[in-house]
């Protein structure tokens, strides 16, 4: 279960999509949320990039097909900028293969459009806290899809996961599948604060800024194989 934010003040949530339905539906669905705040909306990935950059929001809420730049551009630039804004990324089962050029440009999570307000709202509040969202099931569809597209296990150094001890490799396995701290604490049998210490580790040794990278680069690595 995800843990409402400790925050003394709402979280700020910018609202980037090039439809202005759908921008007001997710206004509406937010906005009976205490702890969120709605503080701008864009209509296109640059005017997403420049109110980022003025306002310094603390998610964008970024759809991936928009006019004059698209999702995956806009988060590159917001990450690039080094601003301390997080995106969470917005799609639909037809476009995952900008999903994946989201998530290595940067962005802490994605879900799909027609998710639950309940998701949607508890995905904000871990992505503002620091974390990232990474919804299994779309996440091994989209590996499984594009399992050919990640190298060859045989011919990838193996170079940066060296760093690991056993234990973050086998921290970074179940990250990989998905699972909360919680649920990979259970699995190895220890303390849900001791998973959160091997996680923080093994993101500082692999200089990765938070788990949705972990779970691309454990199957680009070879260390996760996405299913036959």
């Amino acid at each position: 279960m995800t843990e409402r934010v400790a925050s003394a003040r709402p979280v700020r949530i910018l609202l980037a999509d090039d439809q202005p339905l759908l921008r007001t539906g997710f206004r509406m669905v937010l906005g009976t949320e205490g702890d969120l705040d709605v503080v701008a909306e864009a209509g296109d990935g640059v005017e997403a990039v420049e109110l980022s950059r003025r306002l310094l929001p603390d998610v964008v809420l970024m759809d991936i097909r928009m006019p004059r730049m698209d999702g995956v551009a806009a988060t590159r630039a917001i990450v690039d900028a080094r601003l301390p804004v997080r995106v969470l990324v917005l799609t639909t089962f037809d476009l995952d293969e900008y999903v994946v050029g989201a998530l290595r440009a940067g962005a802490s999570g994605f879900l799909a459009k027609d998710v639950p307000a309940e998701e949607l709202i508890a995905a904000i509040r871990t992505v503002a806290g620091g974390d990232a969202v990474v919804a299994p099931r779309i996440l091994r569809r989209l590996l499984d899809r594009f399992a050919e597209l990640l190298p060859d296990p045989a011919q990838t150094p193996s170079a940066a996961l060296d760093a690991l001890t056993d234990r973050e490799r086998e921290v970074l396995v179940q990250v990989a599948r998905g699972l909360s701290n919680a649920e990979i604490a259970a699995v190895l049998s220890v303390s849900e604060t001791t998973i959160k210490t091997h996680v923080g580790h093994l993101l500082t040794k692999l200089r990765l800024r938070d788990r949705v990278q972990a779970v691309v680069l454990a199957y680009e690595s070879g260390l996760v194989r996405p299913r036959a």
